[in-house]
């Protein structure tokens, strides 16, 4: 709630407004008459949200597949310590989410799933759990700034944009970075608050205990999960309200001194593990291969200018984004109040150095979001939203979006698989008509219902984009065909060089063991024994054949899968070779 005039400050207990309304705010009316109702309801949303595409989109290349091929190695060696992609070490970040996917895989494993460590889709469950974790902890940190129904909006926002939904059904660190950073920043928020209102330090064991316990037990997570970046957004948010605020009193409330002892107590263990396992290897290569690199210059390719994640917001915090723009001049009359005040110091000092850090990937300001949400709400809660019409024209962005995406999502499937999946087409209109609804219908009295209906129109493009659409191109994923014509072999533990095509998601495909060389290579290696098989792409073939030639290998083909490397941006066509000898 954004006060403009004198009123309670930001995050002061205040009364549950009556509402009326029909359709999608009945619903809204009758989740938000308890806690409960008001969690069932998220953790449904969660689902309907990021489910779609979870079990059906192939690996993805490149990071996905590098994460979840060195979980599968994890549970191959039973080494819970070391992080490798097959024999090169993989020390940029730490062990957290392996563990996590690792743990997953060997469950399924032990209750009977059939070839459990090549589904993917296993490796997805910590970030399907980290999403939905953070909706709902986006929910309880919004209850110390709004009301109940506020909160459930804000929620709803997380749970509905670009940016969650695609980290939410990837197996990275991302999505469940974001659930442990929206821990410690509830935690923190509801100390400052509490404080600023001038209560007591241990006013209920809750105060004294409960939270700071929730503080530093999220931040030992998210150092495993991403190491000292959690530092970065609690201790930014920290000296911006110093400043602000001239003190640090409200600090101890969190209980630095034992909470430090039990960060160390938790994540310790596994730093001194790899430390003796590897040297000071792990360490110079995720803080200094890894981080301060990514710092001083781009990594990859993925350099930007400042200014990049402002422009990326738009589509990467949509639906809530319409409501950005016209919710910022209510947010800066009442940056000096307590909750906004807070909220300000968790987005604006990392997002500054976001900007000006040379690397810059979309989902790096993803842990900023939930706080951008608690200030929308906040202000359309107050129904202050901007009535400035340029302002008001970006709510046109709840049709403009689902349009486009959706439109250009089928027209590819059309030019890629020349059929027109017509499955998508009923989710895709309803996207763009609940778009429309939302932009048509929205006025200042009327922004819930608008975004409400926004909320829906992410739903239905969320299921054409990535639980109809996505999976439906295979031309996209040859891995997925290749693993598929070396499972149908006669012989028994087929063996594979590739040559010319190493995206990882090969290697999780088909095998930790699989070579990795040019033609001449995998001609070489064909020669080596029976049940081997060489993937050649078309541009190392004539190495191939010239170096067989050479060593008299007779071989023959056996299928040949076309497909396209978004990887690189190229078509591929890549023939799987066998030895005549071992026919």
């Amino acid at each position: 709630m954004i006060d403009t005039v004198q009123q309670r400050g930001f995050g002061a207990p205040r009364p549950v407004p009556k509402q009326g309304g029909r359709g999608l705010v009945t619903v809204l009316n009758f989740v938000c008459k308890s806690h409960t109702r008001a969690v069932a309801f998220l953790i449904i949303c969660g689902a309907l949200f990021f489910l779609p595409g979870l079990f059906n989109i192939p690996p993805t290349d490149r990071d996905e597949s590098r994460f979840a091929q060195a979980s599968k190695q994890m549970v191959e060696t039973g080494d819970p310590v070391d992080i490798r992609f097959q024999d090169e070490v993989r020390y940029k970040k730490p062990v957290g989410i392996y563990w996590l996917q690792a743990a997953v895989v060997q469950t399924a494993s032990k209750l009977g799933l059939q070839r459990a460590p090549i589904r993917i889709w296993l490796y997805r469950i910590p970030s399907f759990a980290g999403g939905v974790g953070a909706v709902l902890l986006t929910y309880w940190a919004a209850l110390a700034f709004v009301t109940r129904r506020g909160a459930v909006l804000a929620a709803l926002a997380m749970c509905s944009c670009v940016m969650l939904g695609i980290e939410a059904r990837l197996a990275k660190t991302d999505a469940v970075l974001l659930f442990t950073t929206t821990a410690v920043m509830g935690a923190m928020a509801r100390v400052y608050l509490s404080w600023q209102r001038g209560e007591g330090p241990r006013r209920t064991w809750m105060d004294a205990w409960a939270i700071p316990a929730i503080f530093w037990s999220a931040v030992a997570a998210s150092i495993l999960v991403k190491g000292p970046l959690i530092l970065m957004f609690a201790g930014l948010t920290i000296l911006a309200l110093a400043i602000l605020d001239r003190s640090l009193e409200w600090v101890w409330r969190l209980r630095p001194i034992t909470g430090i002892f039990w960060v160390v107590l938790i994540a310790l263990p596994w730093f001194i593990a790899i430390y003796i396992k590897s040297g000071d290897s792990f360490f110079a290569d995720s803080l200094g291969g890894d981080m301060f690199n990514k710092i001083a210059k781009p990594q990859e390719a993925h350099g930007a200018p400042p200014g990049y994640y402002f422009v990326l917001f738009w589509l990467t915090f949509w639906p809530g984004s319409a409501l950005a723009a016209m919710a910022t001049p209510a947010v800066w009359r009442a940056k000096r109040e307590p909750g906004a005040q807070f909220l300000l110091a968790w987005v604006i000092p990392a997002w500054i150095v976001f900007e000006l850090v040379m690397t810059k990937l979309p989902h790096y300001v993803l842990p900023l979001y939930p706080a951008i949400a608690i200030l929308i709400v906040g202000v359309l809660e107050r129904r202050v939203l901007s009535r400035a019409p340029w302002l008001v024209r970006g709510t046109s962005w709840w049709f403009v979006v689902p349009a486009i995406l959706t439109v250009a999502s089928v027209i590819l499937a059309i030019v890629m698989l020349h059929q027109p999946v017509f499955a998508a087409w009923p989710f895709a209109a309803a996207a763009m008509i609940f778009g429309l609804f939302a932009w048509w219908m929205y006025d200042e009295h009327r922004a819930e219902r608008s975004l409400l209906n926004a909320v829906a129109a992410s739903w239905a493009m969320g299921v054409c984009l990535w639980g109809i659409v996505m999976p439906s191109l295979t031309p996209l994923f040859p891995s997925v065909e290749i693993a598929r014509a070396l499972r149908n072999v006669e012989c028994v533990g087929p063996r594979a060089a590739a040559a010319g095509f190493g995206e990882p998601s090969l290697v999780f495909m088909v095998g930790t063991q699989t070579l990795l060389t040019n033609g001449s290579g995998a001609a070489d290696f064909l020669q080596q024994g029976s049940c081997r098989f060489a993937l050649v792409e078309g541009r190392e073939e004539r190495a191939f054949a010239q170096r067989a030639e050479t060593i008299g290998l007779h071989y023959a083909i056996t299928a040949r899968i076309d497909g396209y490397n978004y990887s690189i941006g190229k078509p591929v066509s890549i023939a799987i070779f066998r030895s005549d000898d071992a026919q």
